[in-house]
């Protein structure tokens, strides 16, 4: 009975060490194409491409599965459950919020939205030294060393596929995907990191209700939770796996 955690925005499995090594039990951590390994010929990276990835990917593994998601990975895993709900025993999600239909992107997602301006982000991010890249990550209340190793693993081929993949989700994820939004089969938990600047309470409890989730508050983490206290966030998982069953 495996736990399956999927990264987002701009990460690479490795987000998830932390994490899976203070849980005694089986776990993978999947890696989203172009994101630290190559992109393969003819892949989109839309959200709808992603969303397909993950259910060829939890279709190869021996069930049943906790599927947890982070970001971009919160969002395509609540895709798949509320599409194909037999795939996952239980979900754990945070940034629900940007699920809602009501959401709007944040100010770094228009910019990559937006032609030219997200390529010249994009570039101007590559061109600062990788230790240098990871000071913005501490500013989100990483610590240093978590910071400079997720400072470092953005490359060509990550930033263009974070520009497709936000491109296809104009003006948000649910405008083609809100119709799936129902009760989930799998029990699910949405995590709320209080101090996240990409949440919001009001439409993350709403999707609670709409996906009849409970909730878990991280008070006082933000939105690398994982990194700034993996011990809070093992034992936030595990205590909801135990309730499970």
């Amino acid at each position: 009975m495996p736990a399956v955690f999927v990264h987002g925005v701009p990460e690479t499995a490795a987000l998830w060490d932390g994490v899976r090594a203070r849980i005694d039990r089986e776990s993978v951590a999947l890696e989203l194409p172009g994101f630290g390994n190559p992109r393969p010929e003819g892949f989109g990276a839309t959200k709808d491409d992603y969303a397909d990835w993950l259910v060829n990917e939890l279709e190869r593994i021996d069930g049943p599965i906790d599927l947890v998601g982070h970001d971009w990975g919160a969002v395509i895993s609540i895709r798949v459950v509320t599409t194909r709900p037999e795939l996952a025993r239980s979900w754990a999600a945070d940034v629900a919020n940007v699920f809602h239909p009501d959401y709007v992107w944040h100010e770094f997602a228009q910019i990559w939205q937006t032609p030219g301006q997200g390529e010249e982000f994009m570039d101007s991010q590559l061109a600062v030294p990788d230790d240098s890249r990871g000071d913005v990550f501490v500013g989100f209340g990483v610590p240093e060393p978590e910071a400079k190793k997720l400072g470092r693993v953005l490359d060509q081929t990550m930033s263009r596929c974070i520009l497709d993949l936000y491109r296809s989700a104009v003006p948000n994820a649910a405008k083609d995907w809100g119709d799936a939004i129902k009760p989930t089969v799998a029990p699910g938990m949405l995590l709320r990191a209080t101090t996240d600047p990409f949440g919001d309470e009001n439409l993350a409890r709403d999707m609670a209700d709409r996906l009849q989730a409970r909730v878990e508050m991280l008070d006082g983490l933000g939105h690398w939770w994982m990194l700034q206290d993996p011990n809070r966030a093992a034992s936030a998982l595990v205590g909801f796996w135990k309730s499970v069953g």
